[in-house]
């Protein structure tokens, strides 16, 4: 039996991401450690396009991954979690992968093939040069005036769940006294 019809099998003929039943694809998963339907995922072509090409990533597209990151074949999984890593600037992919359980060695071919994506990409540091992700909680190091309110977010202030901004390595994102801000980060430090 081809892989296609293995896929279409597994899948009941719809996209394994986003449910779509037209124009599917069979997808071999960068990293996968075989080349049989196992590392494999049948998608949709919309899909497709916008994973060969992130740039043009619609994340509303994407929040189909609230329900196929449940999926117990591991190649769904993985680009899944590809995907909600690539998207996690946006917030609520960030809530999905808190949710998202991954065993060991999917784990390890997820992260094999996220790698290669972002080696060129920047790295948001804290006031000390430690490295920030997505999700980290910071502290303030002095006391910072936020711009279009009477806020003043004071030194020593934690702020959980930080979401990266993804074209400036220089800000992230997170919420003070229930206000979304965005902070420059040499203010703050990891802890």
């Amino acid at each position: 039996m081809s892989i296609e019809k293995q896929l279409h099998e597994r899948s009941g003929s719809v996209c394994e991401l986003s449910g779509a039943t037209d124009n599917l694809k069979v997808y071999e998963v960068p990293g996968a450690p075989d080349h049989s339907a196992d590392g494999c995922i049948l998608i949709s072509e919309t899909c497709l396009r916008q994973i060969e090409d992130p740039e043009t990533a619609d994340a509303n597209h994407w929040r189909c991954l609230n329900d196929s990151m449940w999926s117990t074949v591991p190649a769904v999984q993985v680009v899944a979690w590809r995907m909600l890593q690539s998207l996690k600037h946006e917030g609520w992919p960030q809530d999905l992968l808190d949710m998202m359980y991954l065993d060991d060695d999917t784990m390890t071919w997820a992260k094999a093939g996220l790698q290669t994506s972002e080696e060129g990409s920047a790295q948001h540091k804290d006031s000390n040069g430690a490295l920030l992700q997505a999700g980290d909680t910071v502290v303030l190091i002095k006391d910072l005036n936020v711009k279009g309110s009477s806020l003043t977010a004071k030194r020593g202030t934690a702020v959980r769940r930080i979401s990266l901004v993804h074209d400036n390595p220089e800000q992230i994102e997170g919420k003070v006294e229930g206000q979304h801000i965005v902070i420059l980060t040499k203010f703050v430090k990891k802890i």
